[in-house]
């Protein structure tokens, strides 16, 4: 049976996923891209033939967007100083040594979560990012000359993602947590 001639099959939407960082409230995230990575490659050469080896994995940054709003509670440039602060960062002073660590960096953040629904609101499949850290924010572009909202871009980088699926069933590895 054709893919289109049935209503069992759905394809997932776009527009369906939550992306969950605790601090950051749902409504203000615009998009976020989904987990990808990158093997890498050896070659050897002999005689005039070249053989390529799968390497190491390397995952890719993610990157959201939020919408940035006025409030004590939802201000997304605020939430993001917050988290950068919580890292370890401090701004330039005599006798302050303070930086950035990779442990106060991932504890800054906790956990992250992308999750697809469907149209009934069940998730249907779900992406855990395993000791994500804030590796760039862009705070958006003000103009005189646009009615847009203000959005702010982030960059999260992160270990390794553990998936898992409705069907097939396919579960985090044992021990596994973001």
């Amino acid at each position: 049976m054709a893919f289109w001639q049935t209503t069992d099959v759905e394809p997932k939407r776009g527009y369906r996923f939550i992306l969950s960082i605790p601090g950051f409230p749902q409504y203000i995230i615009k998009s976020v891209s989904k987990p990808s990575f990158t093997i890498g490659k050896s070659q050897h050469q002999y005689l005039n033939h070249t053989f390529y080896y799968p390497g190491r994995t390397t995952w890719n940054p993610i990157n959201f967007t939020i919408v940035d709003t006025v409030g004590d509670e939802d201000n997304g440039t605020a939430k993001l100083m917050a988290l950068l602060d919580a890292s370890g960062y401090n701004l330039p002073a005599v006798n302050s040594f303070q930086t950035i660590s990779k442990k106060s960096a991932v504890n800054a953040l906790q956990s992250v979560q992308i999750q697809t629904i469907n149209a009934e609101g069940d998730v249907i499949e779900s992406w855990r990012l395993k000791n994500a850290w804030i590796e760039s924010a862009q705070f958006g572009q003000l103009s005189y000359d646009s009615e847009d909202l203000l959005n702010v871009e982030i960059g999260l980088s992160y270990d390794n993602a553990g998936l898992s699926t409705v069907n097939p069933p396919r579960n985090y590895p044992t021990g596994f947590s973001g």
